[in-house]
């Protein structure tokens, strides 16, 4: 299945898809604002306030899969907004594993980790960086989002400026 295809709603309830980002290095989260590694926001929008004007965007996708998540998109988008500052994409509330996961983390977590091990989303956080050649690279929960691996790969695919 191409990921681009896939459809995706915004946490403002709007359809959309990858498609929208097409040609942009995507880095996708699964995020939650109760989880421990919720700092990691900090260093999201970072990346974004750094790179997204050369062709590169965050996009968040709240879950509750680890009972972290708040209640309401409401409540989501103002914690984002008011905590850390969010200006990157945030999507619809999904779940990440199991039988009912959203499609598009049905084939992100076919990928495997720098050690080789596909399958589940160990905890939230866990990024997924698409390169505009529609690879996917997979980084766990506690790799941080400006790890030198992560800006190395979103440095090296974009386009040179």
């Amino acid at each position: 299945m191409n990921l681009t295809d896939i459809p995706l709603t915004t946490i403002d309830g709007a359809p959309t898809s990858l498609a929208a980002y097409d040609g942009k290095v995507i880095l996708i989260v699964n995020v939650a604002s109760r989880c421990g590694l919720a700092p990691q926001y900090e260093k999201l929008e970072k990346l974004q306030e750094t790179y997204g004007d050369r062709g590169f965007t965050v996009i968040g996708f709240p879950s509750n899969q680890f009972l972290q998540e708040l209640g309401s998109t409401d409540a989501i988008k103002e914690y984002c907004s008011t905590t850390w500052g969010v200006t990157f994409p945030m999507m619809d509330k999904v779940k990440v594993n199991g039988k009912s996961a959203h499609p598009l983390y049905t084939e992100l977590t076919k990928t495997p980790d720098a050690a080789g091990k596909a399958g589940k989303v160990k905890w939230n956080f866990e990024k997924f960086v698409i390169t505009p050649d529609g690879v996917v690279h997979r980084f766990r929960p506690t790799v941080e989002p400006d790890a030198p691996e992560i800006v190395g790969l979103i440095e090296a695919s974009l386009p040179v400026h």
